[in-house]
């Protein structure tokens, strides 16, 4: 049975990670959509930015968003340092370039004459959108998914924006590295396990929605 400090610190690591994958997927989505229907994936500059953007270091992501958020910096106004919000803004900012780039490749893998049948219906824009997405509901679903394991396993950003902060900001994440930096490896192996555990749940859901996908297509 899990401790209450451990109920704690899995509770807030599911809410900064969810909190952050949501954000995320409705401006990865959206931004994705845009690039795939305008075709400017065909433009290298702009695959590059994007993959350069799926690419950073967290840590990297991390620093950029606390000296925004810094007291002295120009955001500090807000108080965001070493908050729960502020590390949902950090993993955010990781999150999104991912499921831009998912959604972006998985949109302008689709036929190119089907836009244009949708248009030819009559269908408006957000009739077409809404008509692509369901097309590419598993890619969208699996960058959702990529980018929640991405966001409730990293730790660089949250740890230089949260601080790891004992009952305030603290993750699993930065919570193993505490503990193994103390020796205490029981408590940091408890974490591991709800991190593995998580990533096969993960995985599994997504087979599973692939799997049924499949089937129905077939059908």
């Amino acid at each position: 049975m899990m401790s209450e400090p451990v109920i704690e610190v899995l509770s807030r690591s599911a809410l900064v990670s969810v909190s952050a994958t949501s954000i995320a997927a409705l401006l990865g989505i959206s931004l994705g959509t845009a690039l795939a229907l305008v075709r400017l994936g065909d433009n290298r500059v702009v695959i590059a930015l994007v993959n350069t953007g799926m690419a950073l270091p967290t840590v990297v992501v991390g620093l950029v968003v606390a000296m925004l958020l810094w007291r002295s910096g120009p955001l500090g106004g807000l108080d965001l340092i070493y908050t729960v919000p502020g590390m949902i803004i950090a993993q955010a900012l990781i999150v999104t370039p991912l499921v831009t780039g998912i959604t972006m490749a998985a949109l302008r893998q689709l036929p190119r004459q089907l836009s244009d049948q949708l248009r030819t219906l009559g269908a408006n824009r957000l009739q077409m959108v809404l008509r692509l997405w369901i097309e590419a509901r598993v890619a969208l679903l699996a960058a959702a998914m990529a980018g929640f394991g991405i966001a409730i396993s990293e730790v660089g950003a949250v740890t230089i924006v949260g601080g790891n902060i004992h009952g305030h900001t603290q993750v699993m994440t930065t919570a193993i590295v505490e503990n193994v930096s103390r020796g205490e490896f029981g408590v940091a192996i408890v974490y591991g396990s709800i991190l593995l555990g998580l990533a096969f749940v993960i995985n599994g859901l997504l087979a599973s929605v692939q799997g049924r996908a499949a089937v129905w297509e077939r059908n």
